[in-house]
């Protein structure tokens, strides 16, 4: 008789470690809310009575604080400061969540929101030294405040994906380092990072996992070890639902089919690379309504979407916090060609966004009382 067949190898599954629940900056904390954010939901208010009410809702909810600019840095202090002002009189503790945003040749796929930097104008100093020191600066600076930095949207996912493109490619190190950079100088006492993850529509397939993964783990032993950070953001400024909406139906070969899914599978895939133990907060910021893309690609001002699930921390295992990151009413991208702030996938050719939207990272009245109308739980 033949030798029975060897049995096929099975790979056993990988042991999630969570993360430690007393590293969780939101727990048992109050939200910052941002003035900027609501004075500009005030000014929608006072332009559209008939949704007074509604609108006047989602002012009482935090953003985070984008810090795009280096003459934004001026904005760090002066938050923290306020902060402190409303710790004080409330006796509770207050996080304020700021996203950095300012790396050299930022937005290396995109034209919507590239910034200030480039390495043919020093970039690479200047985001050291104008940029990431003056913010660590204003955090030390705070103490006694806590403080989360959610560190560049969209950077390392460009280099896990769009090498192909060439301003990617020309970038790839610049980006490495400059993050590396970043995540040592602000992981302190006080201030809990947070490395930008993408999101499944985009990094769901085992490939990229793998590859952003290994990423991670290679700008980490820069920066000084996985423990500098505090975990990963998902779904930043984007649109995937919590659990199964848009993805099964637009791409089936996704095995991320939502935005949890994502965030477990994403940890398996860090846990295999060294990096064991990490949270998560996700961006709920945009992500009420599924079925409003073609695409899942689709990243632009997207028709039909709704304000998600309030900021709240802790919501589920391995997840500190839902938090409007991307706070609603920003615009992604300009529509009008003849505009600044233009890009391809923001104009009238992209059917799965919304027109009339200014450049990005301004107000966008029209889409900010869509996305309250839309709320998903409603308002």
């Amino acid at each position: 008789m033949p030798p029975p067949a060897a049995a096929p190898d099975v790979k056993p599954p990988v042991q999630l470690v969570p993360p430690s629940t007393e590293g969780n900056p939101f727990a048992g904390a109050r939200f910052y809310v941002d003035p900027t954010f609501v004075a500009r939901v005030e000014s929608t208010v006072k332009g559209s009575p008939a949704n007074a009410a509604l609108l006047k809702k989602v002012e009482a909810f935090p953003t985070a604080i984008w810090i795009d600019s280096i003459k934004a840095v001026g904005s760090v202090a002066k938050a923290l400061d306020d902060a402190a002002a409303q710790q004080k009189k409330e006796g509770a503790p207050v996080v304020t969540v700021f996203t950095v945003y300012d790396l050299p040749e930022r937005d290396c796929s995109a034209a919507a929101s590239s910034g200030e930097l480039s390495v043919a104008n020093g970039g690479e100093r200047r985001y050291r030294s104008e940029f990431i020191d003056p913010i660590a600066a204003a955090f030390k600076a705070h103490p006694k405040q806590r403080i989360v930095a959610i560190v560049e949207p969209d950077s390392l996912p460009n280099v896990a994906t769009n090498l192909n493109v060439p301003k990617c490619a020309a970038a790839e190190q610049v980006y490495r380092h400059s993050v590396a950079y970043a995540v040592q100088s602000l992981s302190l006492p006080n201030a809990s990072v947070y490395l930008d993850a993408a999101h499944a529509g985009w990094l769901g397939w085992s490939k990229n996992r793998a590859s952003i993964a290994k990423i991670f783990s290679e700008v980490l032993a820069e920066a000084g070890g996985p423990d500098k950070i505090r975990g990963f953001a998902t779904n930043v400024s984007n649109y995937d639902t919590l659990t199964p909406g848009d993805i099964p139906k637009l791409d089936a070969s996704d095995p991320a089919t939502d935005e949890l899914t994502y965030v477990r599978i994403l940890d398996e895939a860090l846990t295999e690379a060294g990096i064991v133990g990490r949270a998560f907060i996700i961006d709920t910021s945009r992500n009420g309504r599924a079925g409003i893309r073609t695409k899942s690609s689709s990243w632009c001002n997207v028709k039909g979407a709704g304000l998600g699930e309030r900021p709240r921390a802790a919501p589920t295992p391995f997840v500190d916090a839902y938090y409007w990151i991307k706070p609603p009413g920003d615009a992604d991208g300009g529509s009008d060609p003849g505009a600044p702030g233009f890009d391809d996938s923001c104009g009238p050719g992209s059917p799965d966004s919304e027109q009339g939207a200014p450049r990005a990272g301004a107000w966008f009245e029209k889409y900010f009382i869509e996305l309250a109308k839309n709320a998903n739980p409603p308002l």
